[in-house]
């Protein structure tokens, strides 16, 4: 079995898949780009975000790093 990749428009994709059936092949449709972030990573950053529009932040002050993070 063989492999072939082809990206383009929604018209071009619509005769492709209809030749193929022609032709009694299998094939796979996959929409839109896969990213390529880690979902996990993605997830935590969201989950962060949405944390610090609420309120969950913590004030650093340039003056004193690591007192401020509690690492003195």
């Amino acid at each position: 079995m063989q492999t072939i990749i082809i990206h383009t428009d929604n018209d071009k994709a619509k005769a492709l898949k209809q030749f193929l059936e022609a032709f009694e092949v299998d094939y796979q449709v996959e929409n839109g780009e896969k990213s390529p972030y880690n979902s996990e990573f993605v997830k935590k950053i969201l989950e962060r975000s949405k944390s610090a529009k609420e309120g969950n932040t913590v004030k650093v002050d340039p003056n004193d790093l690591w007192g401020s993070l509690g690492l003195k």
